[in-house]
């Protein structure tokens, strides 16, 4: 697989797509046959993207490179930062999914609640079937989310950061931008979760289709919007961005009580400033603020 380019991008979506196509894989109840989640957006990085460097700088010297957790998993291996590709995902919510959580004005839905735990576990154990294939082709991986050495960290600037950020990673893999509430804005839109691999393995970059990290959000690119700031329940939402704190507050103190209480599971999530948005579903337009 690693002399024929093409065909190693090929590969590894087909990887991907067929493991979300298998029922006993991509379920959001045990028996109900519904999906978790919706057809994947898949996109590439290389490891010598200046972008990561950038993010050292944006979020904190603690955020690795590729090239950084790779040599940590493969202490042994001589690999240069250009030969790494990063494979990152989109997995983006069902329209079931998102019409609950619309109609949430303080507490999820049970099926985001679902999708934040049960969801959360189908892209864990997709990292791992990426990284396993791989692995067994003799193509060094890591899912760096996956890694012991992957920890929370405090950003100076943004406060709750980590190590590896995989919707940074979806950023300077072409898969979307930022919005005032820190979601990444997608093709399919802003209610969704993201993964990522970091792989020994040649593979063309995706064009970022976006000159800033914030395009794609109507309040920062046209001066208006901002209708995720009503929908925080808490005020952890505002012009000013977003507020961490008081946000994991509210998960931790107000939704896991309800969860456990209401739909039977541990779990939290809340969601409500991706869904009823402009760009919940879609990279938003000036009609789509009018309409919604």
């Amino acid at each position: 697989m690693p002399d024929h380019i093409p065909d190693n991008a090929i590969r590894i979506k087909n990887i991907i797509f067929d493991f979300l196509n298998d029922p006993c894989e991509n379920k959001l109840w045990d028996n109900a046959g519904e999906k978790s989640w919706d057809e994947p957006l898949i996109g590439f990085s290389r490891g010598d993207d200046p972008v990561f460097e950038s993010f050292k700088k944006h979020i904190g010297p603690f955020h690795w490179t590729p090239l950084e957790i790779f040599s940590k998993t493969f202490p042994k291996l001589d690999v240069k930062s250009g030969e790494l590709v990063i494979i990152s995902w989109v997995l983006p919510q069902t329209e079931a999914t998102r019409a609950d959580n619309r109609k949430a004005s303080v507490y999820p839905a049970e099926r985001w609640a679902r999708s934040r735990i049960f969801g959360e576990q189908i892209n864990v154990r997709l990292r791992k079937h990426v990284e396993e294939i791989l692995m067994n082709e003799n193509i060094h991986a890591v899912a760096p989310m996956l890694s012991p050495h992957w920890t929370w960290q405090t950003s100076e600037k943004y406060g709750f950061a980590s190590n590896w950020s995989e919707r940074h990673v979806a950023y300077a893999s072409g898969l979307g931008t930022f919005g005032l509430c820190d979601g990444l804005i997608t093709s399919k839109g802003k209610a969704m979760r993201v993964g990522s691999v970091v792989a020994n393995l040649r593979i063309p970059p995706t064009e970022r289709p976006y000159s800033n990290h914030r395009e794609y959000c109507l309040f920062f690119s046209q001066g208006i919007c901002g209708k995720c700031i009503p929908r925080c329940p808490v005020g952890a939402l505002s012009e000013d961005g977003h507020d961490k704190a008081k946000c994991f507050d509210h998960l931790a103190m107000a939704i896991a009580p309800h969860v456990k209480a209401n739909y039977g599971f541990d779990g939290y999530g809340c969601g409500l400033c991706q869904t009823e948005v402009p760009c919940e579903s879609r990279i938003p337009t000036k009609n789509d603020v009018e309409t919604t």
